[in-house]
């Protein structure tokens, strides 16, 4: 339920805050038809991931056997690859998010009138729940489905929330330090898919086990109550891990770490040479 929790409120915080960003442009501008039409392009961008999500579950219902696993295997891998592609775009072009969103929405409102307004409105929401349906889907293969919906329903509504503080700007809630400590999560419930579709790989006897298992913790924390259960839901811990797994945990996060390292890098550069 907690990684359906951070899945759901970090992209609809993220579609809420886009959808505020162009209210607010709108409405400063004075374009009240503008407003009505991006309300019209919120509901085409919802509808363009439900039947996204309609599509997923028509593809695995038509499935069976190793093509079903291949499927899946693919879904939990892609899923961990655009929750890290989402948060390093974020890290990047967060900042100028919002300059973006009013540049792009004038020049389609320019070339197009208010359909360009519909457009943008609903591939920014789109974008936001394909990913939350992707996301989910690649949680539902490893965990119990009435848990992740009770977890994305308290998202959804936590979203709101945190959206409207933000919007009424207020002093207690330091919306850049909350995205920053859900980044890192999200990066941690991504290679706990990562593991997840190893885990499949192995036991199709696609990927070699190398050593298994590597160790047993499983006297210390069972990875199948409790504490350890939560850890193997969203963090992939294993107690008993093989050693191809373990390699490839640690293939991501070396992966998943450089990117911070290198932006790390360039701020400082940026500070040093205004300094200077």
């Amino acid at each position: 339920m907690l990684n359906a929790f951070f899945v759901v409120w970090r992209e609809s915080l993220e579609a809420l805050l886009i959808i505020g960003i162009l209210y607010a442009w709108l409405k400063a501008d004075g374009d009240r038809r503008g407003l009505r039409t991006l309300f019209v392009g919120v509901a085409a961008g919802v509808v363009l991931a439900l039947l996204l999500g309609w599509g997923i579950l028509h593809a695995q219902s038509e499935l069976t056997g190793n093509a079903l696993e291949v499927f899946q295997i693919v879904a939990m891998t892609l899923a961990a690859i655009l929750i890290v592609q989402m948060v390093f775009w974020m890290r990047q072009h967060g900042q100028k998010l919002k300059v973006n969103l009013e540049t792009q929405l004038a020049s389609a409102r320019k070339a197009q009138g208010q359909w360009g307004v519909i457009v943008v409105a609903a591939l920014a929401v789109a974008r936001e729940g394909a990913e939350t349906v992707i996301f989910l889907y690649g949680l539902a293969l490893g965990g119990e489905v009435s848990a992740l919906v009770f977890g994305a329903i308290g998202g959804f509504a936590v979203a709101i929330l945190t959206a409207w503080g933000t919007a009424k700007s207020l002093a207690w809630l330091p919306i850049g330090r909350l995205l920053r400590i859900s980044s890192f999560l999200l990066l941690v419930l991504a290679s706990s898919m990562l593991i997840a579709a190893s885990d499949h790989l192995i036991g199709m006897d696609w990927l070699p086990t190398l050593i298994d298992p590597v160790w047993d913790t499983s006297a210390l924390l069972d990875d199948n109550a409790g504490f350890g259960r939560l850890l193997h839901d969203f963090a992939g811990y294993r107690a008993r891990p093989a050693l191809s797994s373990l390699l490839i945990w640690l293939a991501y996060w070396v992966l998943a770490l450089l990117p911070f390292v290198a932006f790390g890098r360039q701020k400082r550069e940026r500070q040093a040479s205004q300094t200077a």
